[in-house]
This record gives C-alpha cells, sequence and structure tokens, in this order.
C-alpha cells in the first residue's frame, strides 16, 4: 500500500499483507491507518512509520475476502463488509470486535448512519433515546451474488438490495429492494436523512 503526499510523490509504502487491499481508510485523528482485503485480515498500520500495530484474528475475523470498510462519523469504530456473508463492527484503536451482522448474501458495500447525537427527529433510521438524546444506531449492508451466476431475470434471485441493521440490536430493520445487480457501493447523504443507495 503506497500513501502518497499532495505533491504525488510516494510518502508512505506499507508491505506485508498478501493479496490486494480493497479499502483502507485513517483511523482516530489520522496516526493510524485501517486496512482489508483478499485475506480477509483486518490491518492497523501507524501512518507515521508503515509498521504493523494490530491484525484481527482468524477466529472473530472475516473468513473470506474484505470488500468494503466504514468507518464512523465520530472515527471511534468502524464496520467491515465481506464476501463471507457479514459484516462486522470494530473499535478503531483496539480492533476490538464489537458486534457481528449476518446476511444471507455476500456483503460487497457497508456503511453507518452519520448522525450521532441530536435535537431533531430524522427521517430515516431506528431511535434510541438514553438521557433525553436520541442515538442513530443503524449500519447499512447491500451486496447480492455476481450477476454472473444469477440464472434468472427476477431481481430477487440474486438478492440485490441494501438491508437495514440496529447497530446495537444487530437486528434487520428494514432494506430496499428492486436493483438488478449487486450493490457495490453505499453512502448516506450527509446530513443522514435521507437513505443510502
Amino acid at each position: 500500500m503506497m500513501l502518497f503526499s499532495e505533491t504525488a510523490e510516494s510518502a508512505l509504502v506499507i508491505k506485508g499483507p498478501q493479496g490486494r487491499i480493497n479499502r483502507a481508510i485513517w483511523g482516530p485523528l489520522n496516526r493510524t491507518i485501517i486496512s482489508a482485503g483478499e485475506d480477509a485480515i483486518v490491518r492497523i498500520w501507524d501512518s507515521e512509520t508503515g509498521k504493523l500495530l494490530k491484525e484481527s484474528d482468524k477466529e472473530t475475523g472475516h473468513k473470506k475476502t474484505v470488500t468494503s470498510l466504514s468507518k464512523a462519523v465520530d472515527g471511534s469504530h468502524f464496520v467491515t463488509g465481506s464476501l463471507d456473508k457479514s459484516a462486522k463492527l470494530w473499535d478503531s484503536r483496539t480492533l476490538t470486535l464489537i458486534k457481528t451482522y449476518l446476511t444471507e448474501r455476500p456483503v460487497n458495500a457497508v456503511t453507518m448512519s452519520p448522525l450521532l447525537d441530536h435535537g431533531q427527529q430524522p427521517s430515516l433510521g431506528a431511535l434510541k433515546v438514553q438521557s433525553n438524546h436520541i442515538h442513530i444506531i443503524e449500519v447499512v449492508l447491500g451486496g447480492g451474488q455476481d450477476a454472473s451466476h444469477v440464472t434468472t431475470t427476477d431481481h430477487r434471485a440474486g438478492k440485490f438490495e441494501a438491508k437495514f441493521y440496529d447497530k446495537i440490536l444487530q437486528e434487520e430493520i428494514g432494506g430496499v429492494k428492486g436493483h438488478f445487480g449487486p450493490i457495490n457501493a453505499l453512502a448516506f447523504n450527509p446530513d443522514g436523512k435521507r437513505p443510502p443507495v
């Protein structure tokens, strides 16, 4: 993995993982880089030295290629999606597994609601009220079989839909149907009030 400076010069080269790195994001305060890819291992690297700090273990980690990575707006945690039909929520500093979300399809894309605490009720999302604060507790997964493996034109056959999960309870709370191919990217509108598609 290579990081580049603003002048397009190579600023840091990180060596180590076997296979392709599919996603990388900045960790808390940009002091670390979190990466994941073909070897199914999530890694945290020092962003100044390139030294490997932590990596997920094979027992709690993904079993197949990690396809996507998305961090919470506050940077405290992140979610990974994998071809093993799961998404996992991790602590950004310790790489402790917090939650696992299971689905019946390979997960190509993940995202989380950008809203944390706010005073107005949003038009989308599961809500949890604590101490007069409203918390969005929503993770969204998208994916589906590779379209070349689906032998029918029915959009339900490949399970091409985005699924909404309660971040805390790990329960499916809704979804968006109608795609005719795998979902490969998801993003919330920054205001968090419109669904990711």
